[in-house]
This record gives structure tokens, C-alpha cells and sequence, in this order.
């Protein structure tokens, strides 16, 4: 009994003590001049398709939910961020070279499509984020058209 006492407490003292190793926050400015607005041409409806349903992983600005103040969640979710922002982010689009840009907007549209993005763990706490067909539809011909604009042709890829 004394040694279950002990494990328990000593789980109990590490779960307090990891409180306090926290992951930089994800809160970068918003609209800076290498955000895709400044690329593309994004309506409010698609950027507030874009907003719910993506830049809380792929942007440098997170709105953070309640519980990812507690550890070892917090970590979870920054690593989901990070890897998010490395393969795009919407507060660096600018940046890419025209190639990139085209091929990234045409994986958003595969990724939504194909049901991969959002992730299903954020989508069961954000309803909202869930991609409707009207949603998708909305990304589809709008990325379609960015792409086109971008003229960018699959001979250059």
C-alpha cells in the first residue's frame, strides 16, 4: 500500500512540476506583408473558411483553446502547429516563389478534398472547422482560380 502511495504522489509531484516547461506560444502578428492576402486574392468568405478551419495550425498566430494551458497537451499541440507551419503557412505565403505557391493551392485542395485537413482531433473539439461540401467547393474554385492567376503552367513545375 505505502509503495502505491508513493508512485501515486510522485505522479501527481511530475504532472505539477511539467506545468512549468511550457513551448513558446504560437502568437505571431496577424496580416504581416508575407501573409497571403498580400499574394492572392482571398475573399472574406474564403479567408473565414481559411481562419476557422486552418490557421490555428498553419499560420504564426494560434488561438489557443482552454486546455492547452495544461501539460503534457500543450506540447501535443505545438508540435501539431509546428509540423503544420512547415508544410504551410498562410503568415509566410508571400515568401514562396511562385512555383511553391501554385503547388501549395493545389494541395489544399487535395488535402480538403481527400478529408485529410483539418485533422479529425481538431474537428471533434472545433465543430466548426468540420469541411463541409460547400466549404470545400468554396476552397476548390477558389484556389483554382489563384492558381490560374498565378499562370504558373504544369510544364514549369
Amino acid at each position: 500500500m505505502k509503495t502505491k502511495r508513493i508512485v501515486l504522489l510522485s505522479l501527481v509531484a511530475l504532472l505539477v512540476l511539467i506545468q512549468f516547461i511550457r513551448p513558446e506560444a504560437n502568437a505571431g502578428e496577424e496580416n504581416t506583408p508575407r501573409d497571403i492576402t498580400h499574394a492572392v486574392e482571398v475573399p472574406d468568405n474564403v479567408m473565414v473558411a481559411l481562419k476557422t478551419s486552418c490557421y490555428d495550425c498553419h499560420s504564426n498566430h494560434t488561438v489557443y483553446p482552454w486546455y492547452a494551458q495544461i501539460n503534457p497537451v500543450s506540447w501535443w499541440l505545438n508540435h501539431h502547429i509546428e509540423e503544420g507551419k512547415e508544410e504551410l503557412n498562410f503568415s509566410e505565403f508571400a515568401s514562396y516563389a511562385p512555383k511553391r505557391m501554385d503547388h501549395k493551392l493545389e494541395e489544399i485542395v487535395e488535402e480538403v478534398e481527400e478529408g485529410h485537413m483539418p485533422l479529425p482531433a481538431y474537428t471533434w473539439l472545433h465543430t466548426d472547422a468540420n469541411m463541409t461540401d460547400e466549404k470545400i467547393a468554396l476552397i476548390k474554385s477558389w484556389a483554382s482560380a489563384q492558381r490560374q492567376k498565378l499562370g504558373v503552367s504544369a510544364t514549369n513545375k
